[in-house]
């Protein structure tokens, strides 16, 4: 990608509602842009990082064996009013009347959908265990929306869902997503903890959340719950055992909040100058910077790079806007690209300089190594 034919809208100051690093750097970076309290566009350079972090959910998710569906966000209220959770909700649910005066919920989570599709399509214990999930855009009237996308009113997130014909079954699903989601938080180079939590409107018997280390310390980036029969009796969620006796279906829930975790990332990576993207997550992997675009070899050799970078699949951005060097030093720094690559005044010795982000140390390479030396790098790190 050409940075002049791209869209990364950067700014020098800090917006003015700004609590924390994340919020201020994702909007500094041209990243997201506010439209509304709590509702935020992902501008071109903050999707690159949203999708690679549901990429690598849905990887991790899919290695465990749990199959991806796609729920409504609209949802009738009826079922809410079933399990008796309409009334938890309260005013944190956005909820309207159709045209055929159906009262309707955009959904702040889909328990109540999927024990719907279980209870009408799972009948025998020979259809169990199975664990479904979705990575859909969810809803909550927060009353103070706040710090960004981190407690958004509209937000991504990953939900799954087990189906087990016992609490020993539903122990298994547990563990099996606990482990699941260390390795998604360990690739997006979180670091996290995890504790008991309160289950809270969502129910069950025991549940615990993951948070994520960074100066934004109650930043909560997955929560999984055990949930027993009791969506099982509300929804009359039965399967035939071995016997033939029936029996309630023992559920588990696990979420993660995907665009979350963009922000959760930011809050443990970042410098005085901007963002650090771990390379799993970077937007771009290379930006190529030319120190004078008026100098003919100097552009040659930014191209011929960008070339080869393509051509070996690297992601690369090159800064090919009619900018002073340091202004275009200053933005790369800013949007966090793991490797910038200085094609200038080392340009007479046949090298380049690279620096790699995370540390800003620069290294001296030879023109025809870059590609060599960007492999190896991302092989490494």
């Amino acid at each position: 990608m050409k940075w002049s034919k791209y869209f990364i809208p950067t700014q020098k100051e800090d917006p003015k509602e700004a609590e924390t690093i994340s919020h201020k750097l994702l909007i500094r970076a041209g990243m997201i842009d506010k439209l509304a309290s709590g509702v935020y566009t992902y501008l071109p350079l903050g999707l690159r990082v949203l999708k690679k972090v549901e990429n690598i959910v849905r990887e991790e998710m899919n290695k465990a064996g749990c199959i991806e569906l796609l729920m409504p966000s609209l949802q009738p209220a009826n079922l809410w009013k079933e399990t008796g959770r309409f009334e938890k909700m309260g005013k944190d649910m956005i909820t309207f009347i159709d045209r055929h005066n159906r009262e309707m919920i955009f959904g702040p989570t889909h328990e109540e959908v999927i024990t719907d599709i279980v209870r009408r399509y799972i009948r025998s214990w020979k259809q169990l265990p199975i664990i479904l999930y979705q990575i859909q855009t969810k809803f909550r009237d927060e009353i103070r929306p706040r710090f960004a996308i981190i407690r958004a009113r509209e937000f991504l997130m990953k939900d799954a869902y087990s189906f087990d014909v016992d609490e020993r079954g539903l122990d298994n699903s547990y563990n099996l997503m606990k482990e699941t989601y260390k390795k998604i938080f360990e690739r997006c180079g979180l670091k996290f903890t995890t504790r008991e939590a309160d289950s809270g409107v969502i129910g069950g018997k025991f549940s615990e959340e993951f948070v994520a280390d960074g100066e934004c310390s109650e930043l909560e980036v997955g929560h999984i719950f055990k949930l027993g029969i009791e969506y099982s009796l509300s929804m009359r969620a039965f399967f035939v055992d071995k016997d033939g006796k029936e029996k309630p279906i023992y559920m588990g829930c696990y979420g993660i909040g995907v665009s979350r975790i963009v922000a959760a990332i930011i809050e443990g990576n970042y410098d005085k100058d901007g963002i650090i993207w771990p390379i799993s997550v970077a937007p771009f992997l290379v930006d190529i910077i030319p120190t004078n675009l008026s100098e003919l070899d100097i552009v040659n050799i930014c191209e011929k790079i960008y070339k080869d970078l393509v051509e070996n699949e690297i992601e690369v951005i090159f800064d090919d806007r009619n900018e002073s060097a340091g202004f275009k030093f200053k933005d790369a720094d800013l949007c966090g690209f793991p490797l910038q690559v200085i094609v200038g005044k080392k340009l007479r010795d046949g090298k380049v300089e690279v620096k790699i982000r995370k540390n800003n140390e620069i290294k001296e390479i030879s023109v025809e190594k870059v590609v060599d030396y960007v492999k190896n790098y991302i092989k490494e790190n």
